[in-house]
């Protein structure tokens, strides 16, 4: 799996209107957990001068505080003081992300937190207490799916580090991280993750594709929109089977038979990608861990979740002739709308004003 797909927002759970003993641990773990996160912060220019910094992670930083930047002058993101930080905080991902669905529908499980509305996912910081919610899930019937999560954002109540998680080969990455978790500070419409999610990618997308023109990075510009075209027909063989899936579960079959042609279809979805992997990507394994683990109703809504909208926007973008601030003044007007109405006017829009 890619990292693209794990771009999630881990939800802390800032506030004492959560009430009950289950929301209370889940409240203590993430507060723990992000105070930990926040003590390890360094800031990044002390970090740059210290001659104990070891030169490849100067040489991240350095371009870090670069990208910084450039978010704020070329792409009109918040200049605060997010991501001046750094911490190390010594694993593969920041948190897990759980995931829900019910075994016969693809509607994700909503969970509803004061101020930032209702999201399809928890976030954990312990690892242990995400096992327990998973298996509590599992008990109810429930699919369940469990993803690895690089990054995080407090939508700017909280002065946001960088992480060692965000730190890839190279910097492409990171700055699409950066103007990800940015963009949701700049417009972010409680309840509403769909609509959150792909106006990020869209930022993040048109930012890194900035960002490598202005560093004249030829090679890297290739590199990432063919793994932008590679990302795109993954996405489209989850959508195919997503519908093959919602055509199954509104048949009225019996359970039984319904159970066996969601098995086939996700083997299909298998075999399409292997055939795609082996013949037009030419070989490239990057979405073999994301297809050969399991597979459920869980899984493909959190996929459907970050992606789904991301060519409306992008087509808004366009409309506004890539200038960011009347972007982002189109985006919160449509925002502003009533949740029934906000998709379709992203999907009409004949103008960006």
């Amino acid at each position: 799996m890619t990292r693209a797909l794990f771009r999630l927002i881990a939800v802390l759970g800032l506030s004492a209107g959560l009430s009950g003993c289950g929301a209370l641990a889940y409240t203590a773990q993430s507060l723990e957990g992000h105070v930990k996160i926040m003590a390890a912060r360094r800031d990044v220019a002390a970090l740059i001068a210290d001659p104990s910094t070891p030169p490849a992670l100067r040489r991240q930083l350095a371009e870090a505080r670069a990208i910084r930047q450039f978010a704020v002058e070329a792409l009109a993101l918040p200049d605060n003081e997010s991501y001046r930080d750094y911490a190390d905080i010594g694993r593969d991902h920041v948190t897990l992300a759980v995931y829900a669905a019910p075994e016969f529908a693809l509607a994700p499980r909503l969970w509803c937190f004061p101020a930032f509305g209702c999201v399809p996912y928890r976030g954990y910081f312990s690892e242990k207490s995400a096992r327990e919610m998973v298996a509590e899930l599992r008990r109810q019937g429930l699919d369940v799916h469990v993803g690895g999560v690089i990054a995080y954002s407090t939508l700017g109540w909280m002065s946001d580090p960088l992480l060692s998680t965000m730190f890839g080969p190279d910097g492409t990455a990171l700055a699409g991280l950066v103007f990800h978790e940015l963009a949701h500070q700049r417009v972010y419409v409680a309840g509403d993750s769909a609509f959150n999610e792909a106006f990020a990618v869209a930022v993040e997308t048109t930012g890194v594709e900035k960002w490598l023109r202005a560093k004249g990075d030829a090679a890297g510009l290739r590199r990432f929109e063919v793994e932008r075209q590679r990302e795109a027909d993954f996405l489209a063989l989850v959508a195919r089977t997503r519908d093959e899936l919602a055509s199954i579960y509104a048949s009225g079959e019996p359970p039984e038979k319904m159970r066996a042609a969601k098995a086939a279809a996700i083997e299909r979805l298998r075999a399409n990608y292997r055939r795609i992997r082996d013949g037009r990507w030419g070989g490239y394994r990057g979405y073999d861990g994301w297809i050969d683990a399991p597979i459920n109703n869980a899984k493909l809504a959190a996929t459907a979740v970050y992606n789904a909208r991301v060519p409306a926007f992008l087509r808004l973008f366009d409309l506004c002739a890539g200038d960011y601030p009347r972007f982002y003044e189109a985006v919160r007007r449509i925002g502003g709308l009533k949740e029934s109405g906000r998709a379709d006017a992203l999907d009409r829009a004949k103008s960006c004003d």
